[in-house]
């Protein structure tokens, strides 16, 4: 346990270090008239990030974490299990974002990761699992003006629908 949580505060670190360097490609300052740069959310998030991997950096060669003072494995029977479970989701979430948007792929995920992984009510799983991607949909589109993948041409009536309550 020890390792693997220096190991992934590391590769952690490296990612937000790459980030934040590559997130500078764009302008992560405040314009005038327009608000944030491009680059802004990714290079502040990276850096928080990194500001967390530091802390679990110093807290590791403290040994002030449950972690860094335990010398069970990284992942047992039940672990290995839900990392199969979840990082297969992920990679289904990812193949379909090109498909049915990532909205959709979002809604999917959120449902299977509620309702078959986390076994709470189908009510409470399918109203968090439509109305998250219906939050991020106004936050992103009308909100932020970021338009994200929307798929196959067959998912756009659902779109325009929620295009005319924003405009």
């Amino acid at each position: 346990m020890r390792l693997g949580e220096i190991v992934t505060a590391g590769v952690l670190a490296l990612l937000s270090i790459y980030m934040m360097w590559k997130s500078t490609e764009l302008d992560i300052g405040y314009i005038r008239g327009s608000g944030p740069g491009g680059g802004a959310w990714p290079f502040w998030l990276s850096a928080i990030m990194l500001l967390c991997c530091i802390m679990i950096a110093i807290n590791w060669a403290r040994r002030t974490s449950p972690p860094s003072q335990s010398t069970e494995p990284v992942l047992d029977a039940e672990g290995r299990k839900m990392l199969i479970q979840v990082g297969g989701g992920l990679l289904v979430f990812i193949g379909l974002v090109g498909f049915i948007s990532m909205y959709g792929a979002m809604m999917l995920f959120l449902f299977y990761y509620l309702w078959f992984l986390g076994r709470h009510k189908l009510w409470l799983s399918l109203l968090i699992a439509i109305g998250v991607p219906i939050l991020f949909f106004f936050f992103f589109e009308g909100l932020m003006r970021i338009t994200l993948p929307k798929g196959m041409s067959f998912t756009d009536p659902f779109f325009n629908v929620l295009y005319e309550i924003i405009y």
